[in-house]
């Protein structure tokens, strides 16, 4: 008898200390909840700082993919039509959130760190087909002062002239001019 008192009690004290303590709770749509650091939210296709696409159209984040959530079709790049710094880029990448299971392993599987999973969880559809995100969608707006892609490079046959520099990097090899030198 005195046990189921002193539970009755204990439970009383429970309900009136959260009574008066401050409620935690967020007015949604003003303020956001903070999420943690290491939150997987919405995909974002990254750049690179000269403006180019970082994604290479390389499939690995569409085979890492355990929903099989992930397509990508690539194409060839070209001097006069340059995406990405790599000798192809995506020419068609979708993502179907209604699939995907927020793991990270397409983050994980990208060897350039094109794709990631960023803080953004406002994921609302009213139909299937805009749960399916393209890579319009997807893809970041160039830095501020840099083009955008397609675009069309200044020195053709630089095989080195869409990486981004890099500290320590090699120098910029033109394979026009390797040519006519050897001949």
């Amino acid at each position: 008898m005195f046990e189921g008192l002193r539970a009755l009690v204990e439970g009383l004290l429970t309900t009136g200390k959260e009574m008066v303590s401050k409620p935690v709770t967020y007015q949604y749509p003003e303020i956001k909840k903070p999420v943690p650091p290491r939150f997987r939210g919405r995909h974002e296709l990254k750049r690179h700082a000269n403006g180019l696409e970082k994604c290479i159209g390389c499939s690995l984040c569409a085979a890492a993919c355990p929903a099989d959530a992930i397509y990508v079709l690539p194409a060839a790049n070209s001097d006069q039509e340059r995406y990405s710094p790599g000798e192809r880029y995506a020419a068609r990448y979708e993502i179907n959130l209604l699939r995907c299971i927020f793991c990270g392993f397409c983050e994980e599987a990208c060897p350039t760190g094109a794709i990631v999973l960023e803080h953004d969880y406002e994921l609302a559809y009213y139909d299937r087909r805009s749960a399916i995100i393209t890579k319009t969608q997807l893809l970041v707006a160039p830095p501020q002062g840099e083009q955008g892609t397609p675009r069309d490079m200044p020195d053709p046959g630089n095989l080195y002239a869409a990486i981004p520099p890099i500290k320590g990097g090699v120098e910029p090899v033109n394979i026009v001019e390797m040519a006519q030198t050897q001949v």
